[in-house]
């Protein structure tokens, strides 16, 4: 069956583009949800002007939310969980709550199914998308970690670049007072 999109779809397309799917899922989702026409002839020639007004709504949309992808692109998320020797946790780190997480730290809401996750089952270091439009997705950096330990700061490059200071030993100033 093919279908005019009249919203964008994730992971189908965009608004105004003409798409073949299953028939069930066209009849039984798309079309009652609202997100799409029957592809007829009369439906394909508004396909450019649906595509153009959704273009216009998807810019303004994209530049309103820009702000809130800067602020979750940098963000650190850590979770003290509990764990097994292996590194297996007891539960899992869910998508609910990383949002939590997001509010409890700057107070923006995302919902649940913006987070792109599959519940994180082990010790780790991930990067988590949101979606936030089909053209802004920020990525959070999500560090699951044992409780108790402390984080593992890693070095910056600067640091890792740095010339070792010259340490002089007891034994080095023994001899150099000892020649003078």
């Amino acid at each position: 069956m093919k279908v005019l999109l009249i919203k964008d779809v994730y992971k189908l397309g965009r608004a105004g583009d003409i798409k073949k799917v299953a028939d069930g899922y066209g009849r039984n989702y798309l079309i009652p949800q609202g997100l799409a026409l029957p592809a007829t002839e009369s439906s394909i020639k508004l396909s450019e002007t649906i595509g153009q007004k959704a273009s216009e709504k998807r810019a303004i949309l994209n530049n309103e939310l820009q702000g809130l992808a800067d602020i979750l692109s940098g963000l650190r998320l850590e979770f003290a969980v509990k764990a097994g020797e292996t590194g297996k946790l007891y539960g899992s780190v869910t998508s609910q709550m990383v949002a939590e997480k997001v509010k409890e730290l700057k107070g923006v809401e995302l919902d649940r199914h913006q987070i792109v996750l599959e519940p994180i089952r082990t010790l780790g270091e991930y990067e988590v998308p949101v979606h936030l439009t089909i053209d802004l997705i920020p990525q959070l950096q999500v560090i699951v970690r044992r409780e108790g330990e402390a984080t593992k700061v890693r070095p910056t490059k600067a640091a890792e670049t740095a010339p070792e200071p010259a340490v002089e030993t007891p034994a080095e100033n023994a001899e150099e007072s000892a020649e003078a």
